[in-house]
C-alpha cells in the first residue's frame, strides 16, 4: 500500500487508543458494571479486524488498528472487573497464571500461521480471519456475562468526576503519541513534540493514577507503581533482543526471534509458580522478579557488546521471561486484593495504564539509542548495552521499594472506603 512511512501508527495509534479504552471502561464498570464494555468491546474489534482485512490505503489500515485498540482497552480493564467480582483472593492467583499461560500458544504459532496465511492466501485473511473466532468467542461468554450482577449508579458527583478522566485519559493518549514518535526520528519537530508529550503525560497522570504511585505508596498505588516498572524494563529490553543478536552477532531473524518465544515459555513458568506458592509473600515475589530481570539485563549487556558468545542471549532472555511471571502476575492480583467495589474499575484501568505507558517511555528510549547509533554517534554495541544496563539499574532501584506492597494502614480489602477521584487521595466514608 506504499504506506512504510506510516508503519509505526498502526502500533502508537493501537496504543494511544486502548489507553482511551481502557480508562472508559474502567470508569464504566464502577458505575454500571462491566457487561457493557465486555460486549462493546468485543464488537469494537471484530469490526477493526474486518476494517483492517479490507484496507486498501494505509491510513484505512491505521484507522482499523486504532478502532482495535480501543477495543482492547474496554476489554482488558473489563476482564480485570469481572476477575475481581467473580472470584474469591485465594483463586485469583491460579486464574491470573492461566491467563498468562493462554498467551503461550498464539505467541509460539501465531506468528508461524500468519506468516504462511500472507505466503499463500492473503495478508488480509490474517486480520478477517480471525473475526469468527471473536464473534464464537463473544456467544460462549454470554452465558456468564448474564450471571454478573448489574451496578447501580453511583452518586452523580462522583459520576460527573470519574467523567471528566476520559479528557484526561485522551490527554495521556496524545502525549504517548508525542514520546513515541521520539523513538522513530529525532528531528527538531519530533523532539518538540516529546517534549511537550512529557507534559501531558505528567498532567494526565495526575489525574489518573492513585494518588501515592510516584512514592510507591502502601495499596493500590504501589501494585500500580510496580506494574508500570515492571512492564516497562520488560518490553524496554525485548524490543532489542532480535535486534542485538541480528546486528552485533549475525544471527538469522528466525534464530535472533527465538529467545523471545523461550521467554513466553519461561513467563508462563513463572506465573504457575506465583499461582501455586501459599508461603511466599507478594512482596518476595515482585522482588524475585526485578532481581531476574537485572541479571538477565545484565546477560544481555554483555551479549549486545560482544563479550560474550550470541548463545547468552537464548540463556539471559528467558531469565527475564521467569521474571516477569513472577512479578507482573503478582501485580495484578495484589492489585484486586488491595481494591474495593467501588473503585475495582479504575483502579483495574489505572494498572493497565501504567503498564501501557512505562512501555512506551522505555522502548521509546530504546528507540532513541537506537536512531542515534544507526546516525553514527555512538557504536551499536554502546546503545544496545546502555539499555540493557539501564533497565537493569531500574530493576535493582525498585528492588528497594519492594516491602511498600502491602495493603494500605486501615484497609480491608474489598470493603476498604472508597478513594477520591480527584488525584489528590482523600478519603470518604464507605455509604
Amino acid at each position: 500500500m506504499d504506506g512504510l512511512g506510516s508503519y509505526g501508527w498502526s502500533f502508537t495509534g493501537f496504543l494511544v487508543a486502548s489507553v482511551v479504552g481502557m480508562v472508559t471502561s474502567g470508569m464504566y464498570s464502577d458505575s454500571r458494571g462491566p457487561r457493557v464494555p465486555l460486549l462493546i468491546g468485543l464488537l469494537l474489534f471484530t469490526v477493526g479486524l474486518l476494517l483492517g482485512s479490507a484496507a486498501g490505503v494505509m491510513q484505512v489500515l491505521v484507522a482499523a488498528r486504532v478502532v482495535q485498540g480501543l477495543a482492547v482497552g474496554l476489554l482488558i480493564t473489563a476482564m480485570y472487573v469481572v476477575m475481581g467480582e467473580a472470584y474469591p483472593d485465594v483463586i485469583r492467583p491460579k486464574i491470573f497464571a492461566a491467563l498468562s499461560s493462554a498467551w503461550i500458544v498464539p505467541g509460539l504459532v501465531g506468528p508461524v500461521i500468519a506468516g504462511w496465511v500472507t505466503e499463500h492466501l492473503s495478508w488480509r485473511w490474517v486480520f478477517g480471519g480471525l473475526a469468527p473466532f471473536v464473534v464464537i468467542g463473544g456467544l460462549l461468554m454470554l452465558p456468564s456475562l448474564r450471571q454478573l450482577r448489574s451496578h447501580s449508579a453511583s452518586d452523580p458527583q462522583r459520576v460527573r468526576a470519574r467523567s471528566s478522566r476520559i479528557g484526561y485519559a485522551v490527554l495521556t493518549a496524545s502525549g504517548i503519541a508525542g514520546i513515541a514518535n521520539i523513538g522513530e526520528s529525532q528531528r527538531p519537530w519530533s523532539i518538540a513534540g516529546a517534549v511537550i508529550g512529557v507534559g501531558m503525560l505528567v498532567i494526565g497522570l495526575r489525574v489518573l493514577l492513585p494518588a501515592g504511585t510516584t512514592t510507591f505508596a502502601a495499596g493500590v498505588p504501589a501494585a500500580v507503581a510496580f506494574r508500570g516498572v515492571l512492564a516497562g524494563i520488560f518490553f524496554g529490553m525485548e524490543v532489542i533482543v532480535p535486534l542485538t543478536l541480528k546486528v552485533q552477532h549475525h544471527y538469522s531473524p528466525t534464530l535472533a526471534g527465538l529467545p523471545l518465544m523461550l521467554s513466553a515459555v519461561t513467563w508462563a513458568l513463572g506465573s504457575q509458580v506465583q499461582s501455586r506458592s501459599r508461603t511466599l509473600s507478594r512482596r518476595f515475589l515482585v522482588g524475585c522478579g526485578l532481581a531476574l530481570m537485572a541479571v538477565a539485563g545484565g546477560g544481555m549487556a554483555l551479549t549486545a557488546s560482544a563479550a560474550v558468545p550470541g548463545w547468552t542471549a537464548f540463556v539471559a532472555w528467558p531469565i527475564a521471561g521467569l521474571g516477569a511471571g513472577f512479578g507482573l502476575t503478582t501485580t495484578s492480583v495484589a492489585m484486586l486484593e488491595f481494591t474495593n467495589d467501588a473503585d475495582r474499575g479504575s483502579d483495574s484501568a489505572s494498572l493497565q495504564l501504567a503498564d501501557s505507558t512505562a512501555s512506551a517511555l522505555c522502548t521509546a528510549f530504546s528507540g532513541a539509542l537506537l536512531a542515534s547509533a544507526a546516525h553514527g554517534a555512538l557504536s551499536y554495541g554502546s546503545g544496545l548495552s546502555t539499555v540493557f544496563l539501564g533497565m537493569s539499574a531500574l530493576a535493582l532501584l525498585a528492588i528497594t521499594r519492594a516491602s511498600r506492597l502491602r495493603p494500605a494502614s486501615g484497609s480491608v480489602g474489598r470493603v476498604a472506603p472508597a478513594r477520591s477521584t480527584s488525584g489528590v487521595g482523600q478519603v470518604k466514608p464507605a455509604p
